[in-house]
């Protein structure tokens, strides 16, 4: 479906014109109409699907074709990172070119002047807010931000925010809200406390589920079964036969300084994050650690030199792999296995961006059964064997055996000894059995009676009937 045929205002589609957008995505194809009318909505929608342009564009649509104060705050949308705060408000920029819509971003990190920044649109009325939680409550304990006439409250990435504590907070900023503000929730998936929230916050919201997508075709991914101890020595080699350098010798300067080859390197741990960034500056990499302990000019210094091409590759936590897009990445590396399904496809959708090829290497530890399981399930999910790379004698081998059934696929251990056992006499015999991931049934909520939009002023309360020019949509 193209943009033009949602109904939304002539200043957002002049904006989307500018930028050569023309067809939606899924989610936004659902979910625009909707929120143009005023329901409230839940959206199961992973990073990537555009699930930011289908709550920007209708709220803007609206801001520009309604009256709304002037001097008062119409829309907070809460984000669990200062990265993500930042990408939607750059979006936001975007989209409101031809729209009289103001914004101000909300987030810690910054020096002395970006708080006051930040006092000075809360204080003044901007008509978006793109905030954290916690720094927006900030502002809200000294006493100057007035929530009483904000029209649209967007939750993104509501299962991060919950899995980062922001529960308390959301509640607390929710209190101050009216009766009659719309409300737009958007998860990555949607667990038992994500539906108790909605319970909580939304009325009779519209639901939008758009399943979680695979990897891009174009990512060539690829694993390597090894002992944990081998990681470091296995990613040096594969780095240096990337950058197309010999496996056993030291990268040449000019082949890391290409602008071409940039890598991510997720580890799951803030821990580990400096032991790799070492190691591999040993090795002559160009390489820079981000995680969740660096200040703001700090994270912002080392996405700046990664763009720029001064810093080739970048050892991160999980804060990267969602909400950061960044052009150019080549390689993806899972130096720990992802969380669960949907962080994989978040990592390793850092690369092949549009429509480029891309790379990525899962190290996959055999002397823990979790990851061998969590193989199995991935390979299920993605139907299709990832190409395997073999540990290196040099290295020291790897003596996991795998096996393989017709029509399923598990991971066993065959007198599978790690390093450090090698020269003990006996031999411990392991398997692991394949397990079938349940399976959640989605439904649709009812549909509720759209909120009535200020073509005049503001209405006296919700549930009243939305504007004629919206359209009678159905997303279902």
């Amino acid at each position: 479906m193209k943009f033009s045929e949602l109904g939304l205002d002539q200043g957002v589609m002049d904006a989307l014109d500018y930028m050569n957008y023309g067809q939606c995505t899924p989610v936004q194809e659902q979910a625009i109409p909707p929120v143009l009318n005023g329901d409230d909505v839940i959206a199961v929608a992973q990073t990537g699907t555009g699930k930011t342009a289908a709550y920007l564009l209708p709220i803007l649509s609206n801001l520009n074709r309604y009256r709304y104060p002037t001097d008062a705050i119409n829309c907070v949308i809460m984000a669990p990172t200062r990265e993500l705060a930042q990408q939607i408000d750059q979006q936001m920029q975007g989209f409101s070119y031809f729209v009289d819509a103001s914004s101000v971003a909300v987030y810690g990190g910054g020096e002395g002047t970006d708080f006051a920044a930040q006092e000075r649109g809360l204080r003044q009325g901007a008509d978006v807010v793109i905030a954290t939680p916690g720094r927006l409550l900030s502002h809200i304990n000294l006493g100057y931000v007035d929530l009483s006439q904000v029209s649209f409250f967007v939750l993104d990435e509501a299962d991060r925010m919950l899995d980062m504590g922001f529960y308390d907070d959301i509640m607390a900023i929710n209190k101050l809200l009216p009766d009659d503000c719309q409300k737009i929730l958007y998860s990555a998936t949607m667990p038992p406390k994500i539906q108790q929230l909605a319970e909580k916050i939304l009325w009779n919201p519209v639901m939008v589920k758009i399943a979680i997508s695979k990897p891009a075709e174009k990512i060539h991914q690829q694993c390597c079964i090894c002992h944990q101890a081998q990681k470091t020595l296995l990613l040096i080699r594969f780095l240096k036969k990337f950058y197309g350098g010999r496996e056993d010798g030291f990268v040449k300067d000019e082949l890391l300084h290409n602008p071409e080859k940039r890598v991510v390197v997720f580890v799951s741990r803030k821990a580990d994050v400096r032991d790799v960034v070492l190691g591999l500056r040993k090795k002559g990499f160009q390489v820079a650690a981000m995680h969740s302990d660096l200040e703001q000019k700090e994270r912002d210094e080392v996405m700046n030199a990664f763009r720029a091409g001064r810093t080739n590759i970048i050892v991160a936590t999980d804060i990267v792999s969602r909400g950061i897009d960044i052009s150019g990445i080549a390689l993806v590396i899972n130096y720990d296995m992802p969380h669960d399904l949907e962080d994989y496809v978040h990592r390793i959708g850092r690369t092949a961006r549009a429509d480029h090829d891309g790379e990525s290497l899962t190290l996959v530890s055999c002397d823990d059964r979790r990851d061998l399981r969590k193989l199995a399930a991935l390979e299920k999910f993605i139907d299709r064997t990832m190409a395997r790379i073999a540990v290196p004698d040099e290295l020291g081998g790897c003596d996991f055996k795998e096996t393989s059934r017709e029509g399923d696929r598990s991971t066993s251990l065959r007198n599978h000894k790690s390093p450090n056992q090698r020269n003990k006499k006996s031999n411990h015999k392991k398997s692991s059995d394949s397990r079938n991931e349940d399976k959640k049934s989605s439904h649709h909520a009812g549909d509720k009676p759209a909120r009535k939009h200020r073509s005049t002023d503001r209405p006296a309360g919700a549930g009243n009937t939305g504007p004629s020019t919206a359209g009678d949509h159905n997303p279902t």
